[in-house]
């Protein structure tokens, strides 16, 4: 078995796993929409969702409060925390292939909390129609200039070096996350406005609408497509950059392309979740251990267990102390941090 082969994995596995990631994915987002202070059943949420979409179909049975708690509140929230998770996912496997580090995360990277300080930097310093407009765009500059800093600082002789790399990456998330509480104790409203953007910065899916779902819906779907006809680049990328310039890739170039399209994927969702941690670091190993490394597989299972991911921890986040929410990021990084320790760990080892 060559290096290559080895990298990529073996092949019979992927298609059923990825069926089972969507079925999966089905039935958490069902189970999403219909639990909580009013349980409702999965027929009348098929219901009430066929009656919006295909509304010469059989009329619902669910009663009018049920039909708004689902289409108005549950289903947008549910539908959100799929997206997130699935964009989270897919940006972190992009940036480990990219650097070729198993602890490559956006949230470790600080690129979420690049992505955290544009935005709530217009949060707190714009007013009106300009912040609503401008978050997603601020967002998606925070994260991207972050990235390259990290990358920047990480280089040592023109090369990317592991450990800088990491280093470089928490450094500037805490510098971040620093200049960030600062923009929240200068805001000129403290009271509910402060507290809002503090539980948006501990990363939350309360304040999904249908409206907060097109933008990020749409980028991810794009991005995707996009990344699996680059599936073959991030498997070169795997091997080495010698490898990929040996087959005729531009590795600067398309390692910065690769850079934007991870930092609007991050900046994209941060403006609409706020900061939610270590999804891209946890699923993308999960993946590789079912379907292996070959990106063309790798991304789209990576999304399906990214998004299945969030949604089964916002369910836990809106019913294990109810009717107190916890914020999602909480369980994340309840969730991540360990298996970032581990990791880290078990990099040292394979090291010496």
């Amino acid at each position: 078995m060559t290096r290559t082969e080895s990298v990529i994995g073996a092949p019979h596995r992927p298609r059923i796993a990825v069926g089972v990631f969507i079925l999966a994915s089905v039935a958490a987002l069902i189970l999403s929409v219909g639990v909580g202070s009013v349980t409702v059943s999965p027929d009348r949420i098929i219901t009430v969702i066929a009656d919006h979409l295909l509304p010469w179909t059989i009329p619902t049975s669910a009663t009018d409060i049920e039909t708004r708690i689902i289409w108005e509140f549950r289903l947008p929230r549910a539908l959100l925390g799929f997206v997130v998770g699935a964009a989270l996912a897919v940006a972190g496997a992009v940036l480990q292939a990219v650097v070729r580090n198993p602890l490559a995360d956006p949230f470790v990277f600080g690129v979420s909390s690049g992505a955290s300080v544009a935005a709530v930097a217009t949060l707190t310093l714009a007013t009106g129609a300009l912040a609503v407009v401008s978050v997603p765009i601020a967002a998606f500059a925070g994260a991207l200039a972050t990235t390259l800093i990290v990358f920047l600082l990480a280089q040592q002789r023109g090369r990317v070096t592991p450990n800088r790399l990491v280093l470089a990456g928490v450094a500037m998330s805490y510098l971040l996350s620093s200049i960030t509480s600062y923009l929240v104790l200068r805001a000129s409203s403290p009271g509910e406005g402060v507290t809002s953007v503090l539980s948006w910065l501990s990363g939350s899916l309360a304040a999904a609408e249908w409206d907060g779902l097109g933008l990020p819906s749409a980028v991810l779907v794009i991005t995707i497509a996009v990344l699996v006809l680059l599936a073959r680049v991030l498997n070169a990328f795997l091997v080495g950059d010698e490898t990929a310039a040996s087959l005729g890739i531009d590795v600067g170039r398309v390692r910065l392309v690769l850079f934007v399209i991870t930092s609007l994927l991050v900046g994209v969702v941060v403006a609409v979740s706020g900061a939610i941690g270590f999804v891209g670091l946890v699923v993308p190993h999960a993946m590789r251990m079912i379907v292996g490394s070959d990106h063309r597989w790798l991304l789209p299972s990576s999304a399906l267990a990214g998004g299945l991911l969030l949604v089964v921890v916002d369910i836990v986040a809106r019913t294990v102390l109810a009717p107190t929410e916890l914020p999602v990021g909480l369980l994340t990084a309840a969730i991540g941090a360990p298996f970032f320790l581990w990791l880290l760990r078990r990099s040292g080892r394979s090291a010496t």
